[in-house]
């Protein structure tokens, strides 16, 4: 029979690539973590790992057992987690990885909830702020039990068998011009614009490590031009205040958009381009009740959020 816990510790493997990181991502020795591989191997009857030059790599079986590994764990941890609640009356600790204009705009007003008017004050979240492909590495390294990623039209987002998604919102990507270039254009308040006619506008964007910089590069490419870049941000409050203040046009997601939008012209395009917002659980996890009452919030929040910022 396959003993679970150096199944946990194959899965870790996987997640971490190096016995070293593995055994200290486990609180465990380097030769505690090998031994563990032996004894896996033997009761699998077929090598799991295999030697690939200095460090250790799967094998087909040691992938399989990993995939299932990822369903049996969760499920012992939606078991543990139930039973927690039902011995203290305690809903436990979620973590949540999140990029910056959720984790502003549908993370905060969760927060909010669970310390003042939610029925279940004992819930309590952790909040990492990360791009979605790190957000989606700690959901692997089993950092964070909960991450919020974005995926764009022109930039789509695969997920893994062992991850379960679901949609939470889906927002346009605007325009945001300062009123003289909008009246270059011949722009009215709110009509769709055709990108090509930017072509020649100074451009400000997001860094080029984030997902939001290839968006806009792939919108622009798709209208036949190379965006002049004059700054680039990684904050999008801070690319609207440039574009307040006469410096260049962005690209923005509606979400990201800062509070108060005095001083921008914001206009959807001719050819949209939207950005879709996922949930992503590790398989099975979903079933926690501390973690299906924070989805169930978050819906929430992405619903209020939906019927407040209208364009």
């Amino acid at each position: 029979m396959l003993d679970v816990r150096r199944l946990r510790i194959l899965q870790h493997l996987a997640a971490y690539g190096t016995v070293a990181a593995t055994a200290e991502a486990l609180h465990l020795t380097p030769p505690a973590v090998s031994q563990h591989l032996a004894a896996l191997q033997k009761e699998a009857g077929t090598p799991v790992v295999e030697k690939h030059g200095r460090t250790l790599r799967l094998t087909a079986a040691g992938e399989l057992l990993v995939a299932h590994a990822e369903i049996i764990l969760a499920e012992l941890a939606a078991a543990e987690s139930g039973l927690a609640a039902l011995q203290s009356g305690r809903r436990g600790i979620v973590r949540i990885t999140a990029f910056a204009s959720a984790a502003r705009t549908l993370v905060a007003p969760l927060w909010q909830r669970l310390t003042g008017t939610d029925p279940a004050p004992e819930l309590s979240l952790r909040l990492s702020v990360q791009e979605p492909d790190q957000a989606l590495d700690e959901l692997h390294k089993r950092s964070t039990d909960l991450a919020l990623v974005h995926s764009y039209t022109v930039l789509p987002r695969s997920f893994p068998a062992s991850y379960e998604q679901a949609l939470l919102m889906e927002e346009p990507v605007l325009l945001a011009l300062h009123p003289r270039r909008a009246d270059e254009l011949g722009l009215q308040p709110g009509r769709p614009v055709d990108l090509s006619r930017t072509a020649d506008m100074p451009w400000l964007t997001p860094g080029p490590e984030t997902s939001c910089y290839e968006m806009i590069q792939r919108a622009c490419g798709a209208a036949g031009f190379v965006p002049d870049i004059r700054a680039r941000s990684s904050d999008f409050a801070v690319l609207a205040a440039l574009v307040a203040a006469g410096a260049g046009i962005a690209l923005i997601p509606r979400m990201a958009l800062p509070d108060t939008t005095d001083g921008l012209c914001l206009h959807p395009l001719l050819h949209p381009v939207s950005r879709s917002v996922f949930t992503v659980s590790r398989a099975g996890t979903s079933k926690r009740p501390d973690l299906r009452h924070v989805l169930r919030l978050l819906q929430d929040a992405a619903a209020a959020t939906d019927t407040e910022r209208l364009v």
